[in-house]
């Protein structure tokens, strides 16, 4: 079986930085190839002074709506304020939804206030309305804000612009692996560890501020924590063996973890700080690849008990198992959507690694992308992060739920993979 935990054992040195001061200098880069089906047209107005602040606010908005493939962005022609008159007539003319309008303004403590409105053009209302005064390294974050509220008041759905993603950076020629943290556009790059040796597993915890990820400095595959603001971390499982493919409870109090202290690979789970571990599931095969069903009562897990591997479920204390996956001979790597309707898993087929999707209700299963391995949702449940070697060289990419919106992540510096996307920040 292709599993994470037989990954090769070494031996290196690490280099931990703080999440807040380790800048990395390339950042990724998005290239759109699909939309959706239907796009709810939405003009973008410049917003007026933003000149003054380090991002232009409203071309991170347009970016990240369009990147969505949700809407269609109009250009509204110049700047408008979120406080003058709305000419509702002008852009209902020229097929806009809604409007988006604002200002940046420079407050006396040296903090940016950043100002937004949502205009109906249809009913000639307002629609929604925002105000944040933030520090300058985090007016793009502001920005994202803005367009996560724009995504929810328009499609009922809350957006996903300011959440993060982590994922190796891998330069096999210079022996150098990165864990690197950034924005869900791939921006603001961050080196949160660095290795001469194999980092894997990166998963983040339910409140955004530490990773768990299973490092091979010892020597072997070893389970870790990092705090992400402090850049302090902890070892929480080095048993006998491999010790590998950590997952979050959503409740971030409990890990789930692949081990082989016993002889043969078999789902343990553990409190956070690394106490109180516990064999949950028990096979004569390999039981790997954990995860936890979003209310925390299921834990889905890879099992080749049935002579090849297929995707399982079995109740979070342990207990029998049931088998989830049926077509195909080999189906990977399980992950299940924050509202517990859909799962995601890796699946080869005639030769390729593709991905596939599930609603958990009906047993219907979608085929959303080739040559992938690795998938991540969003915090919404929308899109699918995943790695891929189409092209010839791995990166990331990104694609809805429906397979309509397809995007791919590139850097100019090593090979991406692995990916996890972070929870929405409270």
């Amino acid at each position: 079986m292709r599993m994470n935990f037989a990954k090769n054992l070494a031996r290196g040195v690490i280099l931990v930085g703080a999440f807040v001061g380790t800048a990395a200098h390339a950042q990724l880069r998005f290239e759109i190839s699909g939309v959706g089906s239907t796009q709810i047209p939405v003009a973008v107005a410049a917003f007026a002074d933003e000149s003054i602040a380090p991002a232009q606010v409203s071309e991170v908005i347009k970016a990240d709506l369009e990147r969505s493939g949700v809407f269609k962005v109009i250009d509204a022609g110049g700047a408008i304020s979120e406080k003058g008159p709305i000419d509702y007539g002008k852009f209902k003319a020229a097929g806009a939804r809604a409007l988006v309008a604002g200002s940046v303004s420079k407050m006396a403590d040296g903090r940016y206030d950043v100002r937004y409105k949502l205009f109906d053009t249809v009913n000639s209302g307002e629609l929604s309305s925002m105000n944040q005064a933030t520090l300058e390294r985090y007016t793009r974050l502001s920005a994202h804000k803005i367009a996560d509220d724009v995504y929810e008041k328009l499609t009922g759905v809350r957006g996903a612009f300011a959440t993060r993603i982590a994922y190796v950076n891998e330069n096999r020629a210079g022996r150098m692996y990165r864990l690197e943290v950034a924005d869900a556009d791939g921006m603001g790059v961050q080196v949160a560890v660095s290795s001469n040796e194999p980092i894997i597993s990166p998963s983040w915890s339910p409140d955004g501020t530490k990773v768990a990820y299973v490092s091979f400095e010892a020597k072997k595959a070893v389970v870790w924590v990092q705090d992400l603001m402090t850049g302090s971390r902890k070892i929480v499982v080095n048993q006998k063996g491999s010790n590998s493919a950590p997952a979050w409870s959503p409740d971030g109090s409990k890990l789930a973890v692949a081990l082989s202290k016993d002889g043969h690979t078999q789902v343990y789970t553990l409190n956070s700080d690394g106490s109180g571990l516990r064999r949950v599931s028990n096979s004569a095969g390999i039981d790997t690849e954990p995860q936890w069903s979003a209310d925390g009562q299921w834990i889905y897990f890879t099992s080749d008990r049935s002579g090849g591997p297929q995707i399982y479920k079995m109740p979070a204390g342990g207990g029998n198992a049931t088998r989830v996956t049926f077509n195909g001979s080999y189906n990977i790597t399980p992950r299940l959507s924050s509202d517990g309707k859909t799962l995601a898993w890796v699946s080869q087929r005639n030769g390729d690694f593709a991905l596939y999707a599930m609603d958990l209700a009906s047993g219907q299963e979608l085929r959303l992308a080739d040559s992938a391995t690795e998938p991540s949702f969003s915090p919404n449940g929308k899109y699918l992060m995943y790695a891929t070697g189409a092209g010839g060289r791995k990166s990331l990419a990104v694609v809805s739920v429906d397979g309509r919106v397809k995007q791919r992540l590139t850097t100019n510096a090593g090979t991406i993979r692995e990916p996890n996307w972070g929870p929405f920040m409270k």
